[in-house]
């Protein structure tokens, strides 16, 4: 699962990293939660990349109510080729979500957050899909939802599921709005290799999404 992330990223990082052309207005984020507006990376119809701000909670163009999309927040990369919610996304409306790192709960009794990022300090890339919902008085809202799959050995212990995190090398194949086999994606799910991802326990700071300071991802006492 991916329930809270980060982006703490210089503009000029975000803009060599994922190919940009001209460098982004960002505010480092410590504590980027569900239905709030967040930027993504998608190719637009000349095939060049571009950052749009977008909800987080993916509102399908057919839902009667935008609300379906607080539900939406996660596709798992195993039924995201099927499920009518994201099936036609998953096809021409791929994106990638820039983070830092991403927060995840231990599931026992006492839920501790834990903080995971790359072991490199290196942005990371999630996959994700996005969509057009066209609202009553006819203005437009997208959104988007990011790919789960399973755990690797280093988030196992924490949780089930992880964020589907792309290598740069992916990132032409991910956004192509020409490639829509799934045979050509579903590669492109596995778990990202635990040796490339460090991860520490935090405090209960990041439980509420109103604290949006550095002290969310200070490593306390395990």
């Amino acid at each position: 699962m991916c329930g809270r992330f980060t982006i703490i990223l210089p503009p000029e990082v975000l803009a060599e990293i994922f190919g940009l052309s001209e460098l982004p207005r960002i505010e480092a984020r410590y504590n980027i939660a569900p239905t709030q507006e967040v930027v993504v990376i998608r190719q637009n119809a000349e095939g060049a990349r571009q950052l749009v701000t977008m909800k987080w909670g993916l509102i399908p163009s057919w839902a009667k109510d935008p609300h379906i999309g607080n539900k939406m927040i996660n596709a798992r990369c195993e039924s995201v080729h099927e499920k009518p919610a994201f099936r036609q996304a998953i096809r021409t409306r791929r994106c990638i979500i820039p983070a830092s790192g991403f927060y995840d709960w231990t599931q026992t009794d006492k839920k501790i957050p834990f903080y995971v990022s790359m072991a490199d300090g290196s942005p990371m890339a999630f996959a994700g899909i996005w969509d057009s919902w066209k609202a009553p008085d006819g203005s437009r809202l997208e959104s988007f939802t990011i790919l789960t799959t399973n755990a690797n050995s280093l988030i196992a212990p924490i949780h089930d599921r992880m964020p589907v995190i792309l290598h740069p090398a992916e990132f032409d194949l991910w956004l192509d709005r020409d490639i829509t086999e799934p045979e050509k994606l579903t590669r492109l799910y596995h778990p990202y290799p635990s040796d490339l991802l460090r991860a520490w326990p935090v405090s209960s700071l990041v439980n509420s999404p109103r604290n949006e300071t550095p002290a969310c991802i200070e490593q306390t006492v395990s």
